[in-house]
């Protein structure tokens, strides 16, 4: 028994890389496809943005902390998101210096993109592998993240 435990840890891949590999591929076809929606300034970089905007806005050092990145990198991509004007920045209703970073009509539109290309990859996958299959691994991942986060 112990022997079988110690094979699936010891994996030639370990759970991190095989967790890692799909999201990063996932990422890489739906932000491409952007492109061609479009959305031409959007790069995978970006989603540390957009993954991690709360709907009534958030701060630049909330999204820097959520994304796991400095201050000043969120900054930039903020700034390039704003610039091309998928985003904007208002003041916070709590505190007048501070800014709440919120979506725009454009980068609403990329959101809903980004929400609709997701959606038909689980219908594929659901296609390919079934409802049960995907309604199992949605349920499995969410177990794994539950865990995780204790």
């Amino acid at each position: 028994m112990e022997s079988d435990k110690a094979e699936i840890v010891m994996g030639s891949r370990s759970l991190g890389a095989l967790l890692q590999k799909p999201y990063a591929n996932i990422q890489r076809n739906s932000y491409g496809k952007l492109a061609e929606l479009g959305h031409d300034g959007i790069r995978i970089t970006h989603s540390a943005v957009f993954r991690n905007l709360r709907p009534e806005g958030s701060r630049i050092t909330e999204l820097a902390l959520a994304a796991g990145m400095t201050k000043q990198s969120m900054g930039y991509l903020v700034e390039t998101l704003q610039i091309a004007g998928y985003v904007t920045l208002k003041p916070a209703p709590d505190d007048g210096r501070a800014k709440l970073v919120v979506l725009t009509s454009r980068g609403e539109a990329v959101v809903e993109t980004l929400r609709r290309l997701s959606a038909e990859l689980e219908y594929k996958l659901s296609d390919l592998y079934g409802n049960e299959w995907l309604s199992g691994l949605r349920k499995k991942l969410a177990e794994l993240d539950a865990f995780l986060d204790t």
